[in-house]
């Protein structure tokens, strides 16, 4: 017998019938898997609870953790305040306070979203969102909810409050948007467009093996996308994107400047603040191009009443801090081309993420946090256009410093060292 014969015609064969087994068995273990994120994706299209009466439960003695959302002012000028408690991870929520004395007393929570729930197989999140008030006063709560830290889709919703300075304040039953999450405030283009920068992050924010290979339909969208409303905020539809180099979260800010053309800046890992310019209104992007020297953070690119732009970032103009400190605020009178100014809102290690609005009489209002994981500190700056030309806090209602909101629950913990918090802050 020609044992080799025999062998060259078995092998083949039992080669390739061990090649369908496992073609087959491959292909289910795939389908189960896809199967398996698929199921554990769907709490997050739940509905999110809106808590309007969160005490004790969510009182200061309860936090342990800050990190700045942003702030708002309501018509009749009352300040809303939304930060993030729990960390910047998967325990993640939002918690909301005000003040009726312009920022100088604040009260306790008086709204929470946390969507945390002991019987889902992830932790849900929210960690992402921004105050605004529309041309109505109507106040806004732009807020993200996502399985773990980020499940390759996440979503956008909004709830919407009619009253802000009533004493009880109703909010509207959230509606989900879009995908993806938006940190910084819509704007009003000038033909009435509302446009809002909205971030659909890489897949190297996926943190859970569940979800590794989840949402691939999704994979062309993932950028700086702008979404705009033509009815008021009633629907919402996606104009277009620009994916920036090393995206690190994109935090798009988007100015409209005086020729029609739309600015859009964003934040990268390591090469600063870029840009890319719209000529249709957002629907096609130029290829993203270097703006400005910024360590890994966000800023705030602003248009005021007086039509100058307010930009607020860490460092001078020309400059990349090594540490998340030295929170500065410039001014141009000719759309970004050259800066003005340079008022030192908070020099000091571990300052970020500013947010604002300037109310009607000028006076501009920053929000920003410190040291989120052992000072938990939300604190709040007041000046006007020409405090930042003179570069310090001499007019009569300017004020630095002004504290929010304090977890007292930091209190009962020892302080990491400050090394541990610049690696792992956000």
């Amino acid at each position: 017998m020609n044992h080799k014969r025999v062998l060259n015609g078995i092998l083949p064969r039992t080669m390739a019938a061990l090649s369908v087994i496992l073609c087959v068995s491959m292909g289910s273990y795939a389908q189960e898997e896809s199967i398996n994120w698929q199921k554990r994706a769907e709490p997050a299209m739940e509905t999110p609870v809106l808590n309007t009466t969160p005490l004790p439960e969510y009182g200061y003695d309860r936090l342990d953790y800050g990190m700045t959302i942003g702030i708002e002012r309501t018509q009749n000028g009352r300040i809303w305040a939304c930060w993030v408690a729990g960390g910047d991870n998967e325990d993640a929520f939002f918690v909301l306070n005000r003040s009726d004395d312009d920022g100088e007393t604040w009260s306790n929570p008086k709204l929470v979203i946390d969507p945390q729930n002991p019987v889902l197989s992830e932790k849900r999140r929210t960690i992402v969102g921004n105050l605004w008030t529309d041309p109505k006063g109507r106040l806004w709560l732009f807020f993200d909810q996502s399985m773990t830290y980020f499940d390759g889709r996440n979503g956008l919703w909004y709830t919407v409050c009619e009253n802000p300075d009533a004493e009880e304040p109703t909010w509207s039953e959230p509606e989900r948007i879009w995908h993806g999450c938006a940190l910084n405030k819509p704007i009003v283009l000038e033909d009435g467009t509302w446009m809002l920068g909205v971030s659909l992050w890489d897949r190297s924010k996926i943190k859970s093996d569940v979800f590794k290979d989840a949402f691939p339909e999704l994979d062309s969208l993932r950028m700086a996308n702008v979404l705009v409303s033509t009815d008021e905020g009633k629907t919402w539809e996606r104009r277009g994107g620009v994916q920036f180099s090393t995206p690190q979260f994109d935090e798009q800010q988007i100015v409209e400047r005086e020729n029609g053309t739309l600015w859009m800046t964003a934040r990268t890992r390591k090469e600063g603040l870029w840009q890319s310019i719209s000529h249709d209104q957002g629907r096609t992007w130029s290829s993203p191009e270097e703006f400005m020297p910024h360590i890994s953070s966000r800023h705030l690119l602003r248009r005021l009443e007086s039509g100058r732009l307010l930009l607020i970032k860490h460092g001078g103009l020309d400059e990349k801090t090594r540490f998340r400190s030295k929170l500065t605020a410039y001014l141009s009178d000719d759309d970004g081309k050259t800066w003005k100014g340079g008022l030192m809102i908070d020099e000091r290690r571990g300052v970020s993420y500013p947010d604002g609005f300037q109310a009607p009489d000028g006076t501009i209002y920053i929000s920003y946090d410190r040291n989120r994981d052992w000072d938990g500190e939300i604190l709040m700056a007041r000046f006007t256009e020409e405090d930042v030309l003179s570069g310090a806090f001499q007019s009569d209602t300017a004020k630095s410093r002004i504290l929010i909101s304090k977890p007292k629950g930091l209190d009962k913990l020892p302080a990491p060292s400050e090394v541990i918090y610049q690696s792992k802050k956000r």
